[in-house]
């Protein structure tokens, strides 16, 4: 699947989690940037702290196929992307969500506030 034209921190950021690479993905977020993840639990806050969050989900799949953008809308430096992601767990269940991530970037033009629209409760059901 091809994906849609986007700023590059953002393809880097989809990119990197289909390929599983944790360090790539938190790469496209500046250092001071903030990931509420979904958006409604505590923020994640630093690129550091942001690498580690991403570290400890991955593991958890068997394989983590990552999330696939759908549509991007891309109005200055902020990003809106529908998406849908695809796992499946070590218990061998497949695990599918959707949602919709906005994104403001900084003028280094690496991501310094991500918003992840999905229903938490539908993800970890699935589990």
């Amino acid at each position: 699947m091809t994906f849609p034209a986007m700023p590059k921190s953002v393809l880097q950021f989809f990119s990197a989690s289909q390929k599983g690479d944790a360090d790539a993905w938190a790469d496209a977020f500046e250092e001071g940037a903030v990931f509420h993840d979904p958006v409604g639990s505590k923020p994640i806050e630093g690129r550091e702290a942001i690498r580690a969050f991403i570290k400890s989900v991955i593991p958890n799949f068997d394989p983590f196929l990552g999330l696939t953008p759908l549509e991007v809308h891309t109005v200055g430096t902020s990003v809106a992307v529908s998406w849908h992601g695809a796992a499946v767990a070590r218990n061998g269940k497949p695990v599918n969500w959707s949602g919709i991530n906005v994104y403001e970037l900084g003028e280094s033009g690496l991501i310094r506030e991500a918003k992840a629209y999905f229903n938490h409760a539908v993800f970890e059901a699935q589990l």
